[in-house]
């Protein structure tokens, strides 16, 4: 391959080897397999010295996987753009049925040279390491509920029925540690469970305390706070957010970011027929669910409780009339649509989905700290 002004690099990423295949900005070049290499940085550095001999300008793209933002973080730190972008938006032909590494890097590096392809948000280092805490403790709230789950599946398959009001309170909790099993085999297994709870609870409480800690120095922790003051928002449910989603100021309309967490009703129209389906589910599944659990709290009456109020203290009184405009119009819309006879949840999806919007018009409210790297 000779010399180019730009060369569009395809990198299809595994954990232990990359494969790569290039095409240069001529016309009618084709696309030119480079081999496999190692993910090791010695074979990475080596590669980058290769493809400069092959063309001035590198462009290298990727699809988002497991492995992270590391290999983008390290090609933009020798001086060459990297993409990454999700693997549901590339370009495919429908009778394509044939899927090999080779194929893919190919395809990868065919559709940057074509434009035909958006690179995600890479978050700065700072930034994802608060959405890793964040992450972490809604994994330790899941494990503490299943655990939950296993414990009334175990006394129930031994006929053991708790006769109180409340689940999980303090009385149930006592009653639980009291409970003596007749076999003793059954009664180490109870025993393990109840143990296995209270380490997960005791690891959501150490995660939710980092996460307290640290959002006062984090360059997004004041638009943290001003979330809060939106009904069905709270601390972390703000924070989660917010980490997941990054900067909302790079949505210059409010519709992108219903867009971008799949909020929006999917469409298949053609000529003068247009049928809309269910919503995408595309983007973020964390913040979508985040959303709609946020969204229940609309279908009561707008009022300013008191744990409400105690939130907005010290909140810039804009977003504050936003969020009691968000009130009284996505109660206004529960209601209008509830009253058609729509299902409960399509009712709940929609007040979501204009829940974002009122989210993004306060973001912009807020000033951020200059990015850190």
């Amino acid at each position: 391959m000779s010399q180019y002004s730009t060369l569009y690099v395809g990198l299809d990423v595994h954990k232990d080897t990359i494969v790569i295949a290039a095409i240069g900005n001529g016309d009618e070049q084709a696309v030119v397999d480079l081999g496999t290499i190692s993910t090791r940085h010695y074979a990475i550095d080596k590669l980058l010295k290769k493809l400069q001999g092959m063309g001035s300008e590198l462009r290298l793209v990727y699809e988002a996987g497991p492995t992270g933002y590391w290999l983008q973080r390290l090609i933009e730190t020798k001086g060459h753009r990297c993409q990454i972008i999700s693997p549901s938006l590339l370009p495919k032909a429908a009778g394509d049925r044939v899927k090999t590494d080779r194929r893919d890097a190919r395809s990868l590096a065919m559709a940057l040279k074509m434009g035909a392809v958006d690179g995600i948000h890479i978050p700065t280092v700072g930034d994802e390491a608060i959405r890793d805490v964040s992450r972490a403790w809604q994994q330790a709230r899941v494990d503490a509920r299943k655990t939950k789950q296993r414990i009334k599946m175990f006394l129930l398959r031994h006929d053991v029925r708790y006769t109180g009001q409340a689940r999980w309170s303090a009385p149930h909790r006592r009653w639980l540690s009291e409970q003596r099993m007749s076999n003793p085999v059954s009664q180490i297994v109870l025993q393990e469970l109840i143990e296995t709870l209270g380490q997960h609870e005791r690891r959501s409480e150490r995660l939710e305390k980092t996460l307290k800690d640290i959002v006062h120095d984090w360059r997004f922790g004041p638009v943290v706070q001003a979330l809060q003051a939106f009904r069905g928002i709270q601390f972390l449910t703000a924070l989660t957010m917010i980490a997941e989603l990054g900067d909302l100021n790079r949505f210059d309309h409010p519709k992108k970011l219903m867009a971008y967490v799949g909020l929006v009703p999917g469409e298949r129209s053609s000529g003068q027929t247009r049928k809309l389906g269910p919503i995408t589910r595309c983007g973020n599944s964390h913040v979508r669910t985040l959303l709609v659990e946020s969204a229940w709290s609309y279908h009561y009456s707008p009022k300013v409780s008191r744990q409400i109020s105690q939130r907005q203290e010290g909140i810039d009184p804009d977003i504050i009339e936003i969020a009691w405009e968000a009130q009284t119009r996505l109660h206004r819309r529960y209601m209008k649509l509830k009253s058609r006879g729509m299902h409960q949840n399509k009712v709940i999806t929609a007040v979501a989905r204009e829940l974002i919007g009122f989210i993004w018009a306060a973001a912009q409210q807020v000033p951020l700290a200059p990015e850190a790297a």
